[in-house]
């Protein structure tokens, strides 16, 4: 018995070693991005590169804050993350309960006709969505950035999955106890998709926080722009800021990296149970 368990700790050694390295070489990139916002741009772009600096300095994030508002760039980016996810919590979920839980006319069809807004490249809807928007009079505001993030096919697709999986009982005993269906919904059925919400909530965030091209076209005040709009000021035609657009991306990947931290084992089990039911 001890002999198998020596044997099976041996074979696990290669794969823990691998697996070091497949993390090093994907955290490389962030760690590179991280020690270059403390080095002046002429070491940044030196051949052959160094990852440390000689000399650490505060130069680029002071050049950073000097050259764009990003404070300003900052709220935009919290205020359209989390005000288009928010919402979505209780959009999708509700939408994917329905397809999950229920049974009527058309479910299927009009499912599928979700899915297949999958397929549709955002640059397919990008113009109709801006006259859309520009058309109800929500262009260069917060309203126009958020409420056509709120409802998304893949969203709806993982929370049905997620409530899939659930006991029918439940339903039925919470019905038996008097139970109203919104209740059943949000005091029994939510939380046991914690996971899923969690998953949900992080990718959303993520996906809002990183987002140019959507802020970008409906927005033209620049006290409306988003920390990626305001980080791509640094890349012009001519000219790069190397130190200054890597001092942003730095203070750009705190609040996803505390977001990920706080969130990462809802997170990791969301991603592995969500989408095996269908």
């Amino acid at each position: 018995m001890k002999n198998r368990n020596l044997k099976r700790k041996l074979l696990q050694i290669p794969i823990l070693l691998l697996f070091i390295i497949l993390a090093v070489i994907m955290l490389l990139p962030i760690i590179w991005m991280l020690l270059s916002s403390f080095k002046p741009d002429n070491e940044i772009i030196r051949f052959p590169p160094t990852l440390f600096p000689s000399a650490f300095t505060m130069k680029n994030f002071i050049k950073c804050t000097q050259r764009i508002d990003i404070w300003v760039y900052l709220k935009n980016s919290f205020i359209y993350s989390f005000g288009a996810t928010l919402p979505s919590l209780l959009v999708n979920t509700m939408a994917g309960y329905a397809f999950a839980r229920y049974d009527f006319k058309g479910k299927d069809i009009i499912f599928v006709i979700f899915l297949a807004t999958m397929m549709i490249p955002f640059q397919v809807i990008m113009i109709p969505s801006f006259l859309e928007v520009h058309a109800l009079g929500m262009y260069d505001n917060y309203a126009g950035l958020i409420i056509p993030k709120i409802a998304a096919a893949y969203w709806i697709f993982m929370m049905r999955s997620a409530f899939s999986g659930l006991p029918k009982e439940l339903e039925e005993a919470a019905r038996i106890d008097g139970l109203s269906e919104f209740g059943i919904y949000a005091r029994i059925m939510m939380p046991l998709i914690k996971p899923a919400l969690v998953t949900l909530i992080i990718l959303s965030v993520n996906g809002n926080w990183n987002d140019l091209l959507w802020p970008l076209i409906i927005t033209s005040n620049s006290k409306m722009r988003t920390l990626s709009n305001g980080l791509a000021l640094f890349v012009g035609a001519r000219t790069i800021e190397y130190g200054a657009a890597f001092a942003g991306a730095a203070i750009s990947l705190i609040p996803m990296l505390v977001l990920y931290i706080f969130g990462q084992k809802y997170f990791v089990e969301g991603q592995a149970t969500s989408g095996l039911k269908g």
